[in-house]
């Protein structure tokens, strides 16, 4: 029996409409993959090739400094799109690993063969466009912006409001790392302590 990949062209109708055809071109793209709890979508320092919709599941996007220390820069929740952007757009090694924090079940789909369809399909590059635009600048600037110029209390009251519920399914470290800050610092903010 094929998977439904419903709840996948329901999330990309957020951003177009796609005609029959450019479904269709699509659909034949997509690959089920299902990863356990630790296991890596992305290796630091490899190329990468897939972009990720994330059918369930929860994953962590991070980079590791040349002294060990773990930033985080994303989570991918259910229902979003996950990938090394940069390295895709480049062809270039990964600067992030991305790992599944729970068992995760996920739609791949190469990045090459999709750049075809954007070229191939008009509603296909208004996904595209309508994605980047969003997600590239509408959601990044403010946070951007926010990160270099809010104080730790108010990163983590942003946190909450951009990630509801997720504090519940992660580790305390891996917070604080999304965060810049320490797991001590942390510890105080939820505490009310300074």
């Amino acid at each position: 029996m094929h998977a439904s990949t419903d709840e996948f062209f329901e999330k990309v109708s957020e951003y177009a409409s796609l005609d029959a055809a450019a479904r269709e071109a699509w659909q034949k793209l997509l690959v089920k993959q299902d990863y356990r709890k630790n296991e890596h979508l992305v290796v630091q320092g490899q190329p990468t090739r897939n972009i990720f919709f994330v059918e369930s599941g929860l994953l962590l996007q991070y980079h590791v400094g040349e002294g060990g220390e773990a930033m985080v820069k994303r989570f991918f929740l259910e229902r979003s799109f996950a990938a090394s952007t940069s390295a895709l757009l480049t062809e270039a090694a990964s600067d992030f690993s991305i790992r599944a924090l729970e068992p995760v079940s996920v739609w791949a789909y190469d990045f090459r063969r999709f750049k075809d369809l954007v070229r191939d399909h008009r509603d296909i590059a208004n996904f595209y466009i309508g994605y980047m635009e969003r997600h590239w600048v509408v959601e990044k600037e403010p946070l951007e912006i926010s990160f270099r110029n809010d104080d730790a209390r108010r990163k983590y009251a942003r946190f909450l409001e951009a990630y509801p519920g997720l504090e519940k399914r992660i580790r305390q470290h891996e917070v604080a790392a999304f965060l810049g800050i320490t797991p001590t610092q942390l510890s105080r903010i939820r505490s009310g302590r300074r």
